[in-house]
């Protein structure tokens, strides 16, 4: 009887999903680490409070684009703010704060698109993606009861 958990597939698929960086979930798929991550962040990496960032259309050469060519980018823990803007999108929302220490702390929100989610940077590189939260489906409008006509 051979032994199957010492073939070369199984190992392959061991190693390939112990790879640090693949962490898939219902709305996000983060496939590639930073390919600097050790880089320090300079200033064109952090998204502007209007959600801009250098090499990104504006708003109006967004609105003017066509679907078919929204953006879909990889987006990994580690990248930058400006990174994950260039990949997902320009975000619905920007939070920018300090932490008490004094790091810098931004919160971009997408709310649709294959990018949904809640990212946060501390430091201008992604530390976290929440999924949002789900929508309450619409309510169903009330029936009205139909009232039989008797003939007589």
């Amino acid at each position: 009887m051979s032994d199957v958990f010492s073939s070369d597939l199984v190992s392959k698929d061991a190693q390939w999903f112990s790879r640090a960086g693949r962490v898939f979930n219902k709305n996000v798929s983060i496939e590639a680490p930073p390919l600097t991550p050790d880089k320090p962040i300079a200033p064109e990496d952090l998204i502007s409070a209007d959600g801009q960032c250098p090499g990104m259309p504006t708003p109006a050469e967004t609105a003017a684009a066509d679907a078919a060519s929204a953006p879909g980018g990889p987006v990994a823990l580690g990248h930058t703010e400006c990174d994950v803007a260039r990949g997902a999108g320009r975000p619905d929302n920007v939070n920018l704060s300090n932490e008490p220490g004094g790091e810098r702390l931004a919160v971009l929100t997408y709310s649709r698109g294959i990018h949904a989610g809640i990212y946060t940077f501390r430091g201008g590189r992604l530390s976290s993606i929440e999924r949002l939260p789900e929508s309450a489906a619409p309510a169903k409008p009330a029936r009205t009861k139909s009232r039989k006509r008797h003939t007589g």
